[in-house]
């Protein structure tokens, strides 16, 4: 009896570790948004540079995912993530001494490579050690972290740049990495699944330099082309895979689970929906509100306040409306505090309300991000349980590319349509940097307000679509179920 309840108690101090590593990632997708003006003015970014910053990360996360993924259920999950988190400590290292745009864009490379290694295994382990009631609560915790930590990263990048400057954002997660790394290995199980090495080269090199070309040609005004080259890459990925189930980097067998398929679906539109929003907002407030990064990061992190209100009751209205339902409530929320954010952005309203409507989306985010995840892997075996997690969270990462990617092309081109060239390029480039630097600068900054408010429009239409496909999870899950049912009667 007291062995099991060592075993049991080990499992949660592991739980505890796994969530750690996973609040490094995740913080680091958000904390650098609130930064990036100082970020900008200290290196001299263009907003291209700043689009790279944000969305190289996610790049290269959602590249090397499902190889990590795979490679954590054949080696041991355990040995992938402490070795990831070791790497995410060296790109941190890098990145807080960088002094070029270059060695800063290369040093979040590394740090996407680390996260890579962390996120599928941390999720992975979840999967596969938590049963029953224990597995609620356990995607409970990721769940909330994901959200609460991605609603943090602003207001601990807005402290950490104003109590000292902007590179203690990086510097902070070298210490806290080496503790992660301390407790990993007496505490995190080292499961594994077993099987092969992966012999999928060429499946790699066709889904990285899809989801590369993709996100490149949006974010390089010069390069649209390499838009539909990269849909073209991708649709050929996906029919190579599905010729050789069996050595493939991608299993397409996952996506004949319903909730799995949708799930991703719905995934994949509300990441980038919120990471579009999460990518303008700091540079709206800086620069058109002219507020202090703190005072942004107070903004910003009214989302957190919501997530942490909902965090408490999100499992327990799961429980009393089902999985699927809750999403769509939450999903709601969020659609519902963007679309009040665009209005208040585009009238360059009180700050106050701004707030106020990133509190409902946070609420939103605590509500449906641990179901969702836990939806789309409910139904996936814990001898796959690496590669499906691997698979929903390569959509994530990929949708958050594209999010920051979209929102930097949209405000580019609006700028470029109502303000005159002579302005709108300088304007562009410094990613409002330079509003205060012309006269009439305020009319600069009603355009910039604008060009904001239509990049957050965008963000919206992601999210609606996350939501429709939110209430289509629920359709396929509810007749799974039945099906199921039906087969367990027979």
């Amino acid at each position: 009896m007291m062995l099991r309840k060592n075993v049991r108690g080990q499992k949660w101090i592991a739980l505890g570790v796994l969530a750690a590593g996973l609040s490094l990632i995740v913080l680091d997708g958000t904390i650098v948004g609130v930064a990036l003006p100082r970020i900008i003015e200290s290196l001299g970014l263009t907003l291209t540079d700043a689009q790279w910053v944000t969305s190289l990360y996610s790049v290269v996360f959602a590249a090397f995912l499902l190889t990590f993924g795979k490679l954590g259920d054949i080696y041991g999950r355990r040995r992938i993530f402490l070795t990831g988190v070791a790497i995410f400590i060296a790109g941190s290292l890098i990145a807080a001494l960088a002094g070029t745009a270059r060695l800063l864009i290369a040093a979040r490379a590394v740090q996407g490579l680390g996260g890579s290694m962390v996120l599928p295994t941390t999720l992975s382990i979840v999967n596969a050690t938590f049963r029953g009631k224990d597995r609620a609560i356990a995607f409970g915790v990721w769940g909330a972290v994901m959200a609460g930590m991605a609603a943090v990263g602003p207001l601990l990048g807005g402290w950490l740049t104003t109590a000292f400057t902007w590179r203690y954002i990086f510097l902070v997660n070298i210490p806290l990495g080496l503790i992660i790394i301390a407790l990993g290995l007496p505490y995190v199980p080292a499961s594994k699944a077993g099987g092969d090495m992966p012999r999928d080269l060429l499946g790699f090199i066709l889904s990285a330099a899809g989801s590369g070309l993709v996100v490149y040609g949006l974010i390089e005004d010069s390069a649209r082309v390499l838009i539909a080259l990269g849909i073209l890459l991708l649709a050929i990925f996906a029919w190579w895979e599905s010729r050789r189930p069996d050595t493939a980097l991608l299993d397409i067998r996952l996506f004949r689970l319903p909730t799995f398929a949708w799930g991703n679906l719905t995934a994949g539109a509300v990441a980038t929906g919120e990471f579009a929003m999460i990518f303008i907002l700091p540079l709206y407030l800086v620069n058109v509100r002219e507020l202090t990064i703190m005072q942004a990061g107070w903004v910003l992190a009214a989302m957190a306040i919501g997530a942490l209100v909902a965090g408490g009751s999100a499992r327990h209205l799961a429980a009393a409306l089902g999985a699927a339902r809750a999403v769509i409530l939450g999903l709601s929320l969020e659609v519902a505090g963007i679309a009040a954010a665009v209005v208040v952005v585009h009238g360059e309203r009180a700050t106050g309300w701004l707030t106020l409507a990133l509190v409902v989306y946070g609420i939103g985010l605590g509500i449906a991000s641990a179901q969702l995840t836990s939806l789309v892997l409910a139904d996936v075996s814990p001898s796959q349980s690496g590669i499906g997690s691997a698979t929903q969270s390569t959509v994530r990462q990929f949708g958050s590319a594209l999010g920051a990617a979209v929102a930097g092309a949209v405000l580019a081109a609006r700028l470029n349509a109502t303000l005159p060239p002579s302005i709108a390029g300088p304007v562009a480039s410094s990613a409002g940097g330079a509003i205060h630097a012309f006269p009439g600068a305020d009319s600069i900054a009603t355009a910039f307000a604008h060009a904001a408010s239509t990049s957050i429009l965008v963000a919206l239409v992601f999210l609606v679509l996350g939501l429709i496909g939110s209430v289509r999870v629920r359709q396929v899950s509810k007749r799974h179920q039945t099906s199921r049912d039906s087969v367990a009667v027979g």
